[in-house]
């Protein structure tokens, strides 16, 4: 690890800490925003990492996040009446730890037999996958069914939503930068001439499906513990392609572009929130408008592939 890097790290921990603290003085609303601001932020840099640097085009990624989310919460409302309260920090972690898991365990059997297919039939096969990983915890009794789950606690705080969200920048962006993630952008660029070249892509590909599902799945254990109510209809495919919208509005690749789409994409919905009636109309609109005028993205500073 160099210099940079933990000195970067250090900085988010300080943060972190930081923000728990600070997080009382803040208007619960705009602390909800700021949460919902640093979940984006994982699932977007996530899915740039299968998305943008390794050139696929995931639609299943909200599934993942599904399995985060109803694993973590499932554990913590298990466990949570046995263990005193100066352990719950403890079991939320073992709790996010199990869903990104678990979800990292289905991102592997999705991209297994998926991952040698490219372009439409891969986002067709992916946006599949998704849907039916929301089906079964809608059918599922264990996970509350049609009703989904309640009672969750509310145990996701500023702090580990924007640690995380750091953790999740750091991991990301030096695993691209690395020599082993120079295999990403190989594959990115010339599929076929990666293979010529010695490079098995679709390693690279289930290696890139498998950490960003890890990293949704974390952010769903997130978003449950943030909202308390988990229902298969927060997980549907218009939340994968909200998610798809980010790395797309932010540069496909760069990460630092994207983590700015993020938040402005989290934002806007609620400066939108005084026209309610044409609230997703005036969204819609300017998606459109932006992917007319900037196909490439809108924040497309810092080079491809870096930051």
């Amino acid at each position: 690890m160099r210099g940079k890097e933990k000195l970067f790290l250090l900085l988010a921990i300080i943060a972190a800490i930081g923000l728990s603290y600070a997080s009382t003085a803040f208007n619960r609303y705009y602390l909800g925003i700021a949460i919902d601001e640093g979940i984006n932020i994982i699932l977007a840099v996530s899915l740039n990492l299968i998305n943008g640097h390794t050139g696929q085009f995931s639609l299943g990624h909200a599934g993942f996040m599904a399995v985060g989310g109803y694993l973590a919460a499932k554990v913590t409302l298990v466990f949570g009446p046995m263990v005193p309260p100066v352990a719950k920090p403890f079991l939320f972690a073992g709790a996010l730890l199990v869903g990104g898991v678990v979800a990292a365990v289905v991102g592997l059997g999705v991209g297994v037999p998926t991952l040698r297919l490219r372009g439409d039939y891969l986002a067709i096969v992916t946006l599949g996958f998704g849907e039916i990983i929301r089906v079964i915890f809608q059918n599922s009794e264990t996970f509350g069914a049609a009703t989904g789950l309640t009672g969750i606690p509310e145990l996701t705080s500023l702090g580990w939503a924007w640690a995380l969200a750091a953790v999740t920048i750091y991991v990301v962006a030096c695993l691209v930068n690395s020599t082993y993630g120079r295999g990403f952008i190989a594959v990115n660029d010339d599929e076929i001439a990666a293979g010529a070249m010695g490079i098995n892509p679709v390693r690279y590909k289930v290696t890139a499906f498998v950490v960003g599902a890890f990293f949704a799945g974390i952010a769903g254990g997130l978003y449950a513990h943030h909202k308390a109510v988990l229902t298969p209809g927060g997980f549907d495919f218009l939340k994968s392609i909200e998610i798809v919208v980010m790395v797309i509005m932010g540069g496909m690749g760069r990460t630092a572009g994207v983590v700015v789409a993020a938040i402005i994409l989290t934002i806007l919905p609620e400066l939108l929130r005084g026209v309610a009636e044409y609230r997703m109309i005036i969204y819609s609109l300017l998606i459109i408008g932006l992917m007319l005028t900037r196909p490439q993205g809108l924040f497309t500073f810092g080079k491809k592939g870096a930051s």
